[in-house]
């Protein structure tokens, strides 16, 4: 393990996830997706949905999305994508976290059902994620959000349109590689080496396909003339060293953004919204976004 290290808040709930699950090439994709649909429900941890005007599930663009209208909304709409390794995951896991983001930035949120792996791979998940996102960009200024895979699909549509914004939650960006975070926090925590390698299998089985930008935006040939991108990563988490990395690569082609990496904590913190690092994020995200729409 790295010197750095997860604060002992999260080192216990890392605990608890590891005696209470098995891995998921051995589980499977059904009883995980039942698994993570039941973690979403411990209020403790997930928080509560914040009081709001409307939420209603309704189909955009062929593709089932939870919308979330806070009181006197203002102009602008937050398209939100579910983390859950392309695998896992929907609109009710992720629903607290969509809630809060409405909530924070007095902002419609669209939070996209997009089709899952296996049963849907690579690219189907972007072309849902674009498919709605370009629709709703015919009548409203967007911002794409996503956490871990979300996070993916959040760059990746920021790759494939005009957006206002994008804020990438420990995002996945490089599929091709496994960066040195991969062995820092290989084990024991939230976020497995071998939870990531099951899910790179899942959705992009064709491994010559891993270094194609549409699931590896790391991978672009230029990442000149993106949208101002926010970039929250855990700090003990596989997946951070590539974020860090797409990070510096914004910077290198000159995109305005913003580096956020939360000391102690681990993969997955932003949907603990019962917990004060959550909200917190939520909090400087929003307020990020406040010059962006």
């Amino acid at each position: 393990m790295s010197a750095e290290r997860p604060s002992l808040k999260y080192r216990l709930i890392s605990f608890a996830d590891a005696m209470s699950s098995k891995p998921l090439a051995e589980v499977g994709h059904e009883r995980a997706r039942k698994a993570t649909r039941k973690s979403a429900s411990m209020t403790m941890l997930f928080g509560r949905r914040p009081p709001l005007a409307s939420v209603r599930d309704e189909v955009v663009a062929g593709v089932k999305v939870r919308r979330y209208l806070p009181s006197e909304a203002r102009a602008g709409t937050l398209v939100y994508f579910h983390g859950g390794g392309w695998v896992l995951g929907d609109l009710d896991t992720h629903d607290v976290v969509s809630a809060q983001f409405s909530a924070a930035t007095q902002r419609e949120v669209v939070a996209v059902d997009y089709r899952l792996a296996p049963e849907h791979r690579y690219p189907a998940a972007l072309e849902d994620c674009v498919a709605v996102s370009r629709e709703l960009a015919k009548s409203s200024k967007v911002v794409v959000a996503g956490d871990s895979a979300g996070g993916n699909l959040a760059a990746c549509v920021s790759q494939n349109m005009s957006v206002s914004a994008q804020v990438l939650i420990y995002p996945v960006t490089d599929c091709a590689s496994e960066w040195p975070s991969y062995e820092s926090f290989a084990n024991g925590l939230i976020l497995t080496r071998e939870s990531m390698r099951y899910f790179h299998r899942e959705y992009v089985p064709n491994v010559a396909q891993r270094a194609e930008v549409g699931v590896s935006p790391l991978r672009a040939a230029s990442l000149s003339g993106l949208a101002p991108a926010y970039v929250l990563l855990a700090q003990c988490d596989v997946l951070r060293d590539e974020g860090r990395a797409y990070a510096k690569r914004l910077g290198e082609h000159g995109v305005e953004h913003v580096l956020d990496e939360v000391p102690g904590t681990v993969h997955g913190f932003m949907s603990l919204q019962g917990l004060s690092e959550a909200r917190e994020s939520v909090q400087r995200v929003a307020k990020w976004l406040e010059a962006k729409w």
